[in-house]
C-alpha cells in the first residue's frame, strides 16, 4: 500500500520535479511545469458515473504515454488503476493508493516522468540508471 510521502518521495526524486497545488489547491508533481501526477479526488460526477464501484481512500491522477497503456492498465483484473468519464480520451489513469504498491508505484511515476520530461534530461536519467544498474560495465 502506498502513500502520499511515497508519491512526494518518488516524484521529488525525479530530475527537475517540482510539487505545485492544482488550481484546487491539490498538490502535483511536474517536470517543466508539466503535470505527470496529482492528486484527484473524486467528484460528485465521478461518483455519479461509478456509481457503488467508486473507491474510498486517496487518489492519485498520472499521465500515461497513450491511450493504448492507459487500456493496458485498465484492463489489469483488481488492479489498482481506474477511469472516470472525465478521462475519457485523455491518456491518464486514476490510482487508488491503498491498492498499489511501492515498487509499482514508482515504475508508474517514473513512466509519467518520462513522457513529460525533455528529451535531454530523460536521456541523461535513463543513461544514468542503466549506470546505477552496472548494465554498461558487461
Amino acid at each position: 500500500m502506498a502513500t502520499w510521502d511515497d508519491v512526494r518521495r518518488i516524484a521529488l526524486a525525479l530530475p527537475e520535479t517540482t510539487e505545485r497545488p492544482t488550481y484546487d489547491s491539490a498538490p502535483a508533481w511536474r517536470v517543466k511545469d508539466k503535470a505527470f501526477a496529482w492528486e484527484r479526488p473524486l467528484r460528485r460526477g465521478d461518483l455519479e458515473a461509478l456509481g457503488d464501484a467508486a473507491p474510498t481512500g486517496p487518489i492519485l491522477g498520472v499521465r500515461v504515454p497513450d491511450l493504448g497503456a492507459k487500456e493496458a492498465l485498465l484492463a489489469e483484473a483488481d488492479g489498482p488503476c481506474f477511469t472516470t468519464p472525465h478521462f475519457d480520451g485523455h491518456a491518464s489513469v486514476l490510482v487508488r493508493l491503498a491498492a498499489i504498491d511501492v515498487a509499482a508505484l514508482e515504475e508508474l511515476l517514473t513512466d509519467a516522468w518520462l513522457g513529460l520530461a525533455p528529451k535531454r534530461l530523460a536521456k541523461q536519467f535513463l543513461d544514468g540508471a542503466s549506470d546505477d544498474t552496472g548494465d554498461e560495465a558487461r
